[in-house]
This record gives C-alpha cells, sequence and structure tokens, in this order.
C-alpha cells in the first residue's frame, strides 16, 4: 500500500506565518548559506596553513606572506561568526561573518594589500624595505600584533556576550549590560583594539610599506569616529557609570584617549 505520509517541505506552510523561514536560503539566517561560507573559510585556511609552511620550509621565497594573509583573513572571518553564535546566538546571522561589511572598502583594501605584497616581492625579492635590516624583526612583530590582536577581539566578544554586537546600538536592550572586568578593564574597547592591531600587524608581516600606511590612517579615521557615535549612546544607557569607566580605561589605539 503506497503511503500517503508526505515530509513537511518549506512550500507546505505559507512564508509570512512560518517561523523557521529565517533558517531558508537567501534568508538572513540562512542555515545553507552558514554551511557554504563555513565550509569555503575551512577550505581557505587549511591552503593558507599548508602553504604558508610548505613556502618557508621548501623554498626561499618571501611569497609565504601571501597565503599567510588568506590565513589571517580567514580565521577572522570564521571567528567573528562562531563566536557571536556560541556567546550570543540570537543575534547570530550571515552576516556576522562580516565577510561584505563595509563593501567596497574593505575588499578593496585587502586586494590593494595582496597585490602590493606580490609585485613587491615577484619584482623587488630583494629589497630593504625595513631600515637599518630589521626586516626579520619587523616580521615578528607584526606577526604577534596579529595573534595578539585577534585574540583580544574574540576574548572580549566572548567574554561581552549579549552585550557585544556588530552595529551600534542606539536603544538599550533588555539584556545589555556594561561589561568593565576581565578583559574590559585594560581595555575601553577591545574589539576594536584587536582588530586596529590585527590589521597592522598583517600588513607589517607581509612588509606592506603603503597599505601599512594606508590602514593605520583609514582605522583610525574610522574607528575614532565610531567610537565617538558609540560612547554618546553608551552615556545615554549607563550615565555616569559609563562615564567614570571612560575616565579610566583607555582604548589603547594610538591617539584615541
Amino acid at each position: 500500500m503506497e503511503s500517503t505520509y508526505r515530509a513537511w517541505a518549506p512550500d507546505s506552510a505559507p512564508a509570512y506565518n512560518n517561523p523557521d523561514r529565517l533558517y531558508y536560503p537567501r534568508q538572513p539566517k540562512s542555515l545553507a548559506g552558514i554551511a557554504v561560507r563555513s565550509f569555503c573559510l575551512g577550505i581557505a585556511l587549511t591552503i593558507g596553513i599548508s602553504s604558508t609552511l610548505y613556502i618557508l620550509l621548501f623554498t626561499s621565497s618571501p611569497l609565504w606572506r601571501l597565503p599567510f594573509f588568506l590565513a589571517s583573513l580567514s580565521t577572522f572571518h570564521f571567528l567573528e561568526f562562531w563566536t557571536t553564535a556560541a556567546y550570543n546566538t540570537r543575534a547570530a546571522e550571515v552576516s556576522s561573518f562580516l565577510l561584505t561589511a563595509n563593501w567596497p572598502g574593505y575588499a578593496i583594501a585587502h586586494s590593494f594589500a595582496t597585490l602590493e605584497c606580490l609585485v613587491t616581492n615577484v619584482f623587488f625579492p630583494n629589497a630593504q624595505w625595513a631600515p637599518f635590516h630589521i626586516g626579520i624583526l619587523v616580521c615578528v612583530v607584526g606577526f604577534a600584533l596579529t595573534v595578539i590582536g585577534q585574540t583580544v577581539r574574540t576574548v572580549a566578544m566572548c567574554q561581552a556576550g549579549p552585550s557585544f554586537n556588530h552595529l551600534i546600538q542606539h536603544q538599550r536592550n533588555a539584556g545589555h549590560v556594561l561589561v568593565t572586568s576581565g578583559i574590559y578593564a585594560a581595555f575601553r574597547h577591545p574589539s576594536y583594539f584587536g582588530f586596529f592591531w590585527w590589521a597592522l600587524g598583517t600588513q607589517l608581516t607581509m612588509g606592506n610599506v603603503v597599505s601599512f600606511v594606508g590602514y593605520a590612517a583609514v582605522l583610525w579615521k574610522f574607528f575614532s569616529g565610531r567610537i565617538k557615535v558609540e560612547e554618546e549612546a553608551l552615556v545615554r544607557f549607563f550615565g555616569e557609570e559609563y562615564v567614570d569607566y571612560r575616565r579610566r580605561v583607555g582604548t589603547k589605539i594610538p591617539f584615541v584617549p
């Protein structure tokens, strides 16, 4: 006897009253979209790490810097989503990967950095881009800044939990609390501190003089303006409590008190 049972399908309920519609393909919380992006970032990370190690261990080419940048970007974007999903679950969306954030400026900046590194190392492989022959030291410092910046940002997002959001909030949500302990006791905006130094660290590691200056200028302008707007809202939310916190704890971003 043929079964009359029919499995539930998205088309079996009107879209307007289906609570699961946000998880369908091409929707803000699309599980398919999240899976594809996670898969692609995993492949990119694997290629980046393996290529970096291979070039460093078996060749003398300076082009290991390119897959290093790929690995750094892949790690950053995956952790942006993962920390949101793990510690601020309700806010997790496809956009939480930040792959198209500040588009197209963000993509142009990273594309230019990649091109600068490629051209410099292919056509001028023996050029001394650092003064006093300290290129290796600068490279090591850059790598350390990349790791420290990523770690600080990720820890900050984990600790803030539901109080962290990729978008500036102009209305205080019920679960929004002022976090001043842990890493927030050392940095007033640790996620901004983390990204600022992570980005500059990648450019030092890659030996990108032009991109380093460009990243520093653009990021300083972006974060100084963003912090000003965000703190106006935070003062409204938390009043004197935030004013006192701002007085005690700095951002650790140059020229942003």
